[in-house]
């Protein structure tokens, strides 16, 4: 499409070509010993003598935070299971980044920062010990899953939405105290160490860093997000499997996060959040660092379960830009392609081409613009109101889906644009939807829709509210709802200019 250009290629690490055992350092793989020396010991050893290779061999190893540095590939062979500890003292607080602003959190278990040529490779396993950190919510577990929670031992409180569970009475009290250090300004990590427990950490965080691969390895039960480079170049991501537990808080997969040349290729996941993300700061925050993520291919992903199959936002204040999704599948995420945002963020995203998707039982839309995000699932919150447009107001325009095939969804497309801002310059082409509800379209402009099929069992095929410049050409569908009258529905005082031509 118009404003798409060659993407720069993504350079790999340079990592010299020696091995160094976590064994020639002491480390015992059985389940108990604690390797946190050991594992520090052959990083340090790897780095003094210019670089090379840490090897974990087979075993289960407990460790606590593993703190890379430059030029130095960290390698888990098969049959190798890294379990980070759960101890929160281990793990220190450190100045990092989450949703999009600077913050104090507990250090990674697997962290970096301002590195260059980083690697994590292997087919071995990285587990976070996410389940000792994580509040979960009674409705998202069975009864005797429930039980056997309380019988671990933390703190129950309730919410709006029912009892959850808390592993301390410091994380259950610490969003109240984190709030009112945030709004006093203090990053100063010192301060916040009587909520240390409430500041769960990415599984693998890495910051400021150029040439990073992660090849191979299986990330699963993180604390918070799985994978979130954060304000990186030349990053590269393959062949990886990222599982959290489908009720994991926050249990994001991969988090590319204000970083540049990106290639995200034949990797896995199944997750309690957005599966692949792009993100690139919130609000003021995000605007004035104004570090877009940019230049980003995907392809050949599966995603098993998720908020999102692929998505950007909500945090995009710094922008978000020439992107490429390509041949992936997403089966039973709550969401297959999700746009999000909210009046407050600012920010542009634009050239964004996804095309041969491929999605199956989709528990709401399958493709989603949803610009009232407030945290929350869900399709129907909108209003007509027009706000001035300001430094705070979020652009989406020139996104292009082609070739898009899903097989169940509660609704095929939704657009809810701003009235001020709407989205603009969107096409859907190639497309066959199978739906509950079909097109349901709110403040678009410039949209086009070309060879569509769809087949609804609710309401209207298509639906669109205060719109203009709008093209449905080459569309065919059937709705089952006998209370139809008319396939397409249009409504608004400013809808203009829509063409629709079916097929003869």
């Amino acid at each position: 499409m118009s404003g798409m250009k060659s993407f720069p290629v993504v350079e790999l690490p340079r990592i010299p070509k020696r091995d160094f055992s976590i064994m020639q350092f002491g480390a015992v793989g059985d389940g108990r010993s604690d390797n946190t020396e050991a594992i520090a010991s052959a990083i340090a050893a790897c780095d003094e003598a210019g670089g090379g290779r840490v090897v974990i061999p087979a075993g289960l190893w407990l460790t606590g935070p593993i703190v890379l540095r430059s030029r130095i590939e960290l390698h888990a062979e098969s049959g190798a299971l890294v379990t980070f500890s759960r101890d929160f003292e281990q793990y220190p607080l450190t100045l990092s980044q989450f949703e999009g602003q600077p913050a104090v959190r507990c250090r990674a278990p697997i962290d970096g920062e301002n590195l260059e040529d980083i690697a994590i490779t292997g087919p071995g396993v990285f587990d976070g010990s996410g389940d000792a950190w994580r509040p979960v919510k009674r409705m998202k577990m069975t009864a005797l899953q429930w039980k056997q929670r309380i019988a671990s031992g933390g703190v129950v409180a309730e919410n709006a939405e029912g009892e959850v569970w808390w592993p301390t009475a410091q994380a259950m009290h610490g969003e109240a105290e984190i709030s009112r250090l945030r709004q006093a300004g203090s990053l100063d990590p010192a301060k916040y160490s009587a909520v240390r427990d409430y500041l769960r950490p990415a599984l693998v965080s890495l910051r400021g860093c150029r040439r990073l691969l992660l090849d191979g390895p299986t990330f699963q039960n993180s604390p918070g997000w799985c994978l979130h480079p954060w304000g990186s170049e030349h990053v590269t991501v393959r062949h990886a499997t990222v599982r959290n537990p489908w009720y994991s808080q926050n249990g994001d997969g991969l988090d590319i996060d204000s970083c540049r040349f990106v290639t995200v290729d034949s990797c896995s996941f199944d997750v309690g959040d957005d599966a692949i993300c792009m993100k690139s700061g919130k609000n003021e925050a995000g605007r004035k660092l104004a570090m877009p993520c940019e230049y980003v291919t995907v392809t050949n992903c599966k995603v098993y379960h998720g908020h999102g199959g692929f998505v950007i936002g909500s945090e995009m204040s710094g922008g978000v830009n020439h992107i490429h999704v390509s041949d992936c599948e997403f089966m039973g995420t709550d969401i297959g392609l999700r746009f999000k945002s909210a009046r407050g963020r600012g920010g542009i995203v634009e050239n964004i081409r996804i095309e041969n998707i491929r999605m199956k039982d989709i528990g709401l839309e399958a493709i989603s613009f949803h610009l009232f995000y407030q945290g929350v699932e869900g399709s129907e919150g909108f209003d007509d109101t027009e706000h001035p447009v300001d430094e705070g107001t979020p652009v989406f325009r020139k996104i292009t889906m082609r070739n898009i095939y899903c097989s169940g969804a509660s609704v095929g497309l939704l657009v809810n644009g701003l009235a001020e801002m709407p989205l603009s310059d969107c096409l859907l082409e190639n497309a066959v939807v199978q739906s509950g509800r079909g097109v349901i379209c709110r403040f678009a402009a410039g949209l086009k829709l070309r060879n569509i099929r769809l087949q609804v069992t609710e309401g209207p095929l298509a639906s669109f509210h205060e719109c203009k410049d709008v093209e449905m050409v080459d569309w065919q569908g059937e709705t089952t709802d006998a209370s139809v009258h008319s396939p397409i529905r249009v409504t608004g005082s400013s809808s203009a200019n829509i063409k629709l031509v079916p097929l003869p």
